[in-house]
């Protein structure tokens, strides 16, 4: 038994496969910016929360990049309840916080070498690398390069408290 096929089934079966194709990259969600990728992520509401709430939508919305090490809703709920009042009652200690967890520049996991970087609340932060292991302080990173317009987010499985101010 032999199949054949006219040119014209041809021509019409490529085009389906190609419309099948287009259709399933459109699929695809396009980044968007560091505020708009941790509000979407479902672990990082806790986070997405305090952003808003601190006012560090519009830094982590404009140009960038940045480098984002996002603290899960797990990490949060191992914060005292004391620090966590704290901090809700003192926005600026709740800024200096958020922004500890924020570098400038795009560094996929890839491209992370064991070094300190400042972060923008102004402290240094330490970095290590062990083959695809990531840590940043005492944080492991737990899903890494989570792509956005304007950065790269990291999810990390601690929150990190920056030094205090001298």
């Amino acid at each position: 038994m032999s199949i054949s096929f006219s040119r014209r089934s041809l021509v019409a079966c490529a085009a389906a496969g190609f419309a099948a194709l287009m259709t399933g990259c459109a699929s695809v969600p396009a980044p968007v910016s560091l505020t708009e990728t941790i509000a979407k992520t479902p672990s990082l509401s806790t986070l997405s929360g305090l952003i808003g709430s601190a006012g560090l939508a519009d830094t982590l919305n404009g140009t960038g990049p940045f480098t984002v090490f996002a603290p899960s809703n797990e990490a949060f709920k191992a914060v005292p309840a004391k620090t966590m009042d704290d901090l809700a009652k003192h926005p600026e200690k709740l800024k200096d916080v958020l922004r500890y967890h924020v570098v400038a520049g795009k560094s996929v996991a890839a491209d992370i070498k064991n070094s300190k970087v400042k972060s923008l609340q102004g402290s240094e932060l330490e970095l290590s690398k062990a083959g695809e292991f990531v840590t940043v302080e005492s944080a492991a990173v737990t899903t890494a390069d989570i792509a956005a317009t304007n950065g790269v987010v990291h999810i990390i499985d601690t929150v990190l408290i920056p030094p205090a101010k001298k």
